[in-house]
């Protein structure tokens, strides 16, 4: 799916150690979303979704909940 509201960018946390520590990039990969929430590491993506959305404020229900 493809949306003119997403963007994304890569970096490489060892050569950018500013960004690395303004995000404080502990392990990868990490994902942040508008600033606010972050996922770190490789997680299932019906885990992955509601923390981000979680995260930027919109609260849905963790599967299981």
């Amino acid at each position: 799916m493809e949306s003119e509201l997403v963007t994304a960018d890569m970096v490489d946390a060892a050569e950018f150690g500013e960004l690395s520590e303004r995000y404080q990039v502990y392990g990868v990969p990490l994902t942040v979303a508008n600033d606010k929430a972050r996922v770190e590491g490789g997680i299932p993506e019906p885990l992955f979704i509601p923390q981000i959305l979680n995260g930027i404020g919109l609260k849905i229900p963790m599967p299981g909940q």
